[in-house]
């Protein structure tokens, strides 16, 4: 007890040492094998091998007429014409031309390219302005990808361009890290579910969801526990349900100091907690535990807090569960473009636009940053990390920030 007031148990942690208790037991999952043309968003457990030469034969860059360097500026016969797709099959003599469009096979004998819009064709002959050298507009074999070198690295994120490099190489199936699946509880007495008539005092459910939206965004699979009311028998039951079915465990509510918090004597009853309390606003009290080789986060109730401490701590885990290399929010400077009230006693994360002015990057509050307020979260794309302090941090003050969506 100190003043009166129950004591916690646990030492406050810095944000710093809470992020590297948890990474320090994050190990990515296991790989499976996927169909690699629906595989955005993946991270590579394998590194990628050319399996051929791109382009595989010499080909013509773009629209023009194939030719004999050492034929000169002399005027050239017209024998073919060469589309993309087609197989060359024709043997360029002396004193020829083959008219070629982008992509096709250069003929046999041909060393260069002229580009269509530097020739001049007349009844069947091919008239030169200028000189080109071997090799000029002419796509080498391997010119794009050597066959055999790496062209994508473990643990590199599927995106557009790598699946689009994927399917031009042929591969069908990737190996990749799976996909964590995280098990969500809501807890309390007062959370109800969304469309249920709702009695004087309860709240409705936002918590789950939103985070439920989040996990799934980070990359992850998301099964919902539903509700469990504050009692000890079915929050155990809950959170044995979550950790069977699931890698990670996510929970709201029931993390302070109040006779109805269950969930860190529950997380301590079933396995250890690393730390029960952060020297971080808003969340101070969340919590971290690991069951066996399962993960569990136990965030507050309040959905600004429930959101930002997901955020901070269990994004960047779950990111590295599926073999992110890169798992944390690029960090930016920023320009203040409203005046910042700090806590008085611990960093805070707060809510910010942030925008491109110039050629820098300045950030705006949403408003008013009470951890109930969940409108604080609307059009923000970035948490400032604001130190505490007494002093408010003036227009033009330069901080860093978490960048949490593009600008």
């Amino acid at each position: 007890m100190r003043n009166g007031m129950p004591e916690s148990p646990y030492p406050m942690v810095s944000v710093d040492e809470a992020q590297q208790v948890i990474m320090g037991r994050v190990v990515p999952l296991e790989a499976e094998e996927v169909d690699a043309l629906t595989a955005d968003g993946r991270v590579l457990a394998q590194a990628i091998q050319a399996p051929l030469n791109i382009p595989d034969v010499p080909k013509a860059a773009m629209d023009g007429y194939a030719l004999r360097t050492d034929d000169g500026l002399k005027p050239r016969r017209i024998v073919a014409e060469l589309t993309a797709g087609t197989a060359a099959g024709v043997s360029l003599e002396p004193g020829t031309a083959v008219r070629i469009m982008t992509g096709a096979p250069m003929p046999a004998g041909a060393d260069a390219m002229l580009p269509v819009e530097l020739a001049e064709e007349h009844a069947g002959w091919l008239t030169l302005h200028h000189t080109l050298q071997s090799g000029q507009h002419v796509h080498t074999v391997g010119q794009d990808a050597a066959q055999g070198a790496t062209i994508l690295a473990r643990g590199t994120v599927i995106g557009t361009p790598e699946l689009g490099l994927l399917a031009t190489f042929g591969l069908t199936r990737v190996q990749v890290y799976r996909r964590p699946r995280v098990a969500v509880l809501a807890t309390g007495d007062e959370v109800i579910e969304p469309g249920l008539p709702r009695p004087a005092g309860a709240v409705y459910d936002s918590n789950r969801y939103a985070l439920m939206a989040a996990l799934r965004e980070a990359g992850c699979e998301v099964l919902s526990l539903g509700i469990a009311p504050d009692d000890h028998t079915k929050q155990r039951e809950a959170l044995l349900r979550g950790l069977e079915a699931a890698d990670v465990l996510v929970t709201s509510g029931g993390v302070s100091m109040g006779s109805r918090d269950l969930i860190k004597p529950l997380l301590a009853e079933l396995g250890t907690v690393h730390f029960g309390r952060i020297a971080f606003k808003p969340g101070k009290p969340t919590t971290f535990a690991t069951v066996g080789a399962k993960l569990a986060f136990g965030l507050p109730g309040y959905p600004v807090s429930s959101l930002v401490s997901c955020e901070v701590f269990v994004r960047p885990a779950l990111r590295a569960l599926q073999g992110d290399p890169h798992p944390w929010r690029p960090r930016v400077r920023v320009r203040l473009s409203t005046p910042i009230r700090p806590s008085h006693d611990r960093p805070e994360y707060q809510r910010v636009t942030i925008r491109q002015e110039g050629v820098h990057l300045v950030a705006g509050t949403t408003g008013g940053q009470g951890s109930s307020r969940l409108m604080s979260l609307l059009g923000a794309n970035g948490l400032l990390l604001v130190p505490p302090g007494e002093a408010i941090y003036p227009v033009g003050t330069e901080l860093e920030a978490l960048l949490t969506a593009s600008l």
